[in-house]
């Protein structure tokens, strides 16, 4: 490993909570009669909640005021805690956990970078509270991503210089804003085939070979 600290985001690359927000997502549009499904569910990858919120509502009649458009994605965001509950440390694969264990063996400095503000509580489900040396999530930041300020901010916290960090993501957006932020991006799953990546990767443990 040639950088000094790896920046991770979560969902999709730690661990996998789509399927939460899915269902949290298709609960609430239920409930105000907008019509939702997976293929809208892929457009909100990497995207933050309120602009999440505002494409699912293109498909209602009804146009929201903010404080309404507050009151779904506060809504929202309880389902998507109760049900984020379910989560154990089942949800760490094994490659994950081994895979950063052998980067920071190699003395990287390890730190999470996502927009979402449950991040913490993802974490201690999954038995990695306090195991990173540095979390930027959506508790301290105010654009997101493709705004490399969540990357930005998570290399301040480990006190290094964006050009010696790398940025591992899944999304687009992620690997779009580990760019203009300066940073070197590894992309998995989708990212692996954006243009701008740095290293495409087909498991998580190519991350040892960089």
């Amino acid at each position: 490993m040639n950088y000094k600290g790896v920046i991770f985001d979560l969902d999709g690359v730690i661990c996998f909570t789509d399927k939460y927000h899915y269902q949290a997502w298709k609960k609430m549009a239920d409930d105000i009669g907008v019509y939702f499904d997976e293929k809208i569910n892929n457009r909100l990858r990497g995207v933050s909640r309120m602009a999440s919120l505002d494409i699912i509502l293109e498909r209602s009649e009804k146009i929201y005021s903010q404080a309404e458009k507050n009151i779904l994605a506060d809504r929202k965001n309880e389902l998507y805690k109760t049900l984020l509950h379910q989560m154990t440390p089942a949800d760490l694969s094994d490659e994950v956990k081994s895979t950063m264990d052998k980067l920071r063996e190699s003395g990287c400095k390890l730190a999470i970078g996502s927009s979402s503000r449950n991040t913490k509580l993802i974490l201690k489900q999954i038995g990695l509270e306090g195991y990173f040396d540095a979390v930027s999530d959506g508790t301290n930041i105010v654009h997101s991503k493709p705004d490399p300020e969540v990357f930005l901010k998570a290399a301040e916290f480990l006190g290094l210089d964006p050009a010696d960090c790398l940025v591992v993501e899944d999304a687009i957006a992620g690997i779009d804003a580990a760019v203009a932020g300066g940073f070197a991006g590894a992309g998995i799953g989708e990212a692996a085939g954006h243009e701008k990546v740095t290293y495409p990767l087909n498991t998580f443990s190519d991350l040892l070979n960089l």
